[in-house]
């Protein structure tokens, strides 16, 4: 059994397939698992669902961009930071206007249904009964500190708490993670897209398993960057300023990075 995890894909079908070119080049993936991010804010919302709803085996989840989609609500800063802080008013009027042409092309699209139907996690077994949980951030959450690399192992393991699995996998911080606490194995997949620095390759999981035993194998994958970037200013994308700062690996790492 061969199953693919991506997460964080964030509408850039550049990057997406370049990774799924290179699970094909790796043999192929029985199942594919999908841990949310899936289309704000990138050029391409409705390419990217198109492509990840015909992946073999596909599960797919919703995250916490899914859900400002469908709901209205955004990230910070807020309106009423910005009524605080006049600094901010760029920045919000930029978050607002990206998610709006994201909704807009998801609702124009047909798929704004679908998105709110969206599951908010995943479970599986491998066939030596590792029990595997796929989320967005962590356990009961799609948001958040996540799973990262600077927590403690208390910390941690309090995200972990009830889970009943003995893997649990999510995105959400664009940070590879491999961690294990408790009975516990934490495993962040980091990015498809909107990379982090130092090293701006897309980001997947592949989990090879039999009735013995199962291995869990980060993949980096390069892709064009400069390709993406043109997309977004070709759409003159409202929200493109921000994303090639990622592309261009001028973007900070949050917390939990290296």
């Amino acid at each position: 059994m061969h199953i693919a995890l991506l997460s964080d894909i964030h509408g850039n079908t550049i990057a997406l397939d370049a990774v799924l070119a290179d699970i094909e080049r790796r043999g192929g993936a029985d199942r594919h698992w999908v841990l949310g991010d899936l289309v704000a804010l990138g050029h391409d919302p409705i390419g990217t669902l198109d492509r990840i709803t015909t992946l073999p085996g596909v599960e797919i989840i919703r995250g916490n961009t899914d859900r400002y989609i469908v709901s209205g609500e955004r990230p910070p800063p807020s309106p009423d930071d910005a009524a605080r802080d006049p600094r901010l008013v760029p920045v919000v009027a930029e978050i607002a206007a990206s998610f709006a042409w994201t909704a807009g092309c998801v609702s124009a699209g047909g798929w704004t249904p679908w998105l709110e139907a969206l599951p908010t996690e995943v479970r599986g077994t491998l066939p030596d009964g590792t029990r595997l949980l796929g989320v967005h951030a962590t356990p009961g959450r799609d948001d958040g500190p996540g799973i990262n690399s600077v927590d403690t192992d208390d910390e941690l393991d309090a995200r972990m708490g009830g889970c009943d699995a003995d893997v649990v996998f999510a995105g959400h911080t664009h940070w590879p993670v491999d961690r294990t606490t408790g009975a516990v194995r934490a495993v962040n997949l980091g990015s498809v897209s909107n990379p982090l620095p130092p090293d701006l390759r897309a980001s997947y999981v592949m989990v090879e398993a039999d009735e013995n035993e199962h291995t869990i194998e980060h993949v980096r994958v390069a892709y064009s960057h400069d390709t993406v970037v043109a997309s977004l200013d070709a759409l003159q994308h409202p929200g493109r300023t921000w994303l090639i700062a990622h592309q261009r690996g001028e973007v900070k790492p949050r917390r939990g990075g290296p």
